[in-house]
């Protein structure tokens, strides 16, 4: 799935009785910086204001208007300073656009050599000014990691990969409906949440039950050409040859009846009731279905856990690559910064070594081999990660979760499923915290250094409770 191009609205901060002349070539500098990280820009021209910067409150309305007629394109917005600024202009553009997406505030060094009254900036000072104005206005914004920056520099090139992140997860949540197919395990509490807490942020949740996936299943034929092209594409994706081809049909059929419900139903992501119903009236488990929707970018999560994929689905849209939902279920020997993450599992293609599909042992022995098929196996590659939680707090009526960063190992693992060994810093403050606070056992992972993002999008701009386990400044 091809990632939208961004489109960043831009501000130019000018005040007149600083170097004007700084405005325009400061414009052009950020303009190349954008268009160099391959974004579109939203910005007013120099026809329409003085050198396309704004100052006066008629300026201030002229760019307000062009971004209200862009509202549907713009992901973020950019406040640049190549001098002071005036910053009752920048607040009141924001406030009278009221886009309320994201907005990052960058100022330009000054030159220790060339400070003349013709060439002194000031931004370092006017930044301030700029940040006041918007905390006085109640207008969230976020910062580059070092105070000033050039629109030219490494540091703001990775600043602004990161603010990109940031503007993906919060449109992303913006609206965004989740399918519950079927109902959660009778034995999971911990996957319990408020749906009315997720609709106030926004989140709708649209069910489905169980039964009508089977029945939609059952009315289907082999010769199906939705059930025939999932089939395909079940082969394509992952070495089945030890699994009948009955099996198959049924992981097929069941494909395609989910991918037609959530095109119809506009449904980005998913959390399935995965046992054992599925295994007892359907004889697969839906692990490959899932693993496929989750590497094609449309996250889906095990055993109904809804809050489960919210944190898979920042992930991936601070990443753009695909999440995995697992256990914190193993220590690793007696390393205190090591476990084992597992799941059963339905995890993405992405995270594997190696991958085939394998029958689910755990719930073999309950439901029957015969009925198990469609597991994803393999250890997981060792590679940087990011992982997220987020749960409905009912008691408070509020969002919280956690973030934070390790590293998935290639230490030796003798096991079943989709696991692999990760090494956090600090992990037993980190299973502290989580046991204290009462979160769940289950951790969206993401082979990525993204936390920040989340955590940076969370807090400001969704405005939920979280705890980053490690240091969030580092962008």
């Amino acid at each position: 799935m091809a990632s939208k191009k961004m489109t960043m609205g831009m501000i130019v901060g000018n005040r007149g009785f600083f170097p004007d002349h700084l405005a325009k070539t400061g414009r052009e500098e950020m303009l190349q910086a954008l268009q160099a990280a391959g974004m579109d820009v939203v910005a007013t021209t120099p026809e329409e204001t003085k050198y396309g910067a704004v100052e006066t409150r008629q300026e201030s309305h002229r760019c307000a208007e062009l971004f209200k007629k862009n509202r549907e394109r713009i992901d973020g917005i950019i406040v640049t300073l190549p001098n002071f600024g005036e910053e009752r202009a920048i607040a009141d553009t924001l406030r009278w656009a009221d886009l309320r997406v994201p907005v990052l505030v960058q100022a330009t060094p000054d030159d220790p050599k060339n400070m003349t009254i013709a060439a002194r900036r000031d931004s370092f000072c006017g930044k301030m000014s700029a940040c006041n104005n918007l905390r006085q206005y109640g207008i969230p914004y976020s910062l580059t990691t070092l105070h000033t920056e050039r629109p030219d520099s490494a540091e703001f090139t990775k600043d602004l990969q990161w603010f990109a992140a940031i503007c993906r997860i919060v449109n992303g949540f913006r609206n965004l409906r989740i399918g519950a197919i079927g109902a959660r395990p009778t034995a999971f509490n911990t996957v319990r949440y408020s749906e009315k807490i997720l609709e106030s942020q926004g989140v709708s949740i649209e069910t489905l039950d169980l039964s009508e996936v089977l029945g939609r299943i059952e009315r289907m034929k082999d010769s199906d050409d939705r059930a025939q092209a999932k089939l395909a594409s079940i082969h394509k994706y992952v070495d089945a040859s030890g699994v009948p081809a009955l099996a198959l049909m049924k992981m097929a059929k069941l494909g395609a009846v989910i991918d037609h419900w959530m095109a119809e139903t506009e449904v980005a992501v998913s959390a399935v009731q995965c046992w054992t119903s599925m295994e007892e009236n359907l004889g697969v488990v839906p692990c490959t279905v899932m693993s496929m929707m989750s590497d094609g970018l449309l996250s889906s999560a095990c055993e109904v856990d809804i809050c489960g994929v919210l944190g898979m689905h920042a992930l991936r849209l601070a990443s753009e690559t695909p999440s995995a939902l697992l256990d914190w279920n193993n220590n690793y020997g007696s390393d205190p910064d090591k476990a084992v993450c597992f799941h059963c599992s339905n995890l993405p293609k992405h995270f594997f070594r190696s991958v085939k599909m394998d029958f689910q042992e755990i719930i073999a022995g309950t439901v029957g081999k015969e009925n198990t098929f469609g597991t994803c196996v393999g250890l997981i590659k060792p590679e940087k990660m990011s992982f997220a939680r987020f749960s409905t707090d009912d008691t408070s009526g509020k969002m919280r979760g956690y973030v934070g960063e390790g590293r998935f190992t290639d230490d030796p693992l003798n096991t079943f499923g989709g696991a692999g060994v990760v090494e956090i810093p600090h992990l037993q403050k980190l299973l502290h915290f989580i046991c204290e606070r009462g979160f769940e056992h289950h951790v969206a992972a993401n082979l990525s250094s993204v936390a920040s993002a989340v955590q940076e999008a969370a807090t400001r701009y969704l405005g939920w409770d979280m705890y980053y386990h490690g240091d969030p400044g580092a962008n």
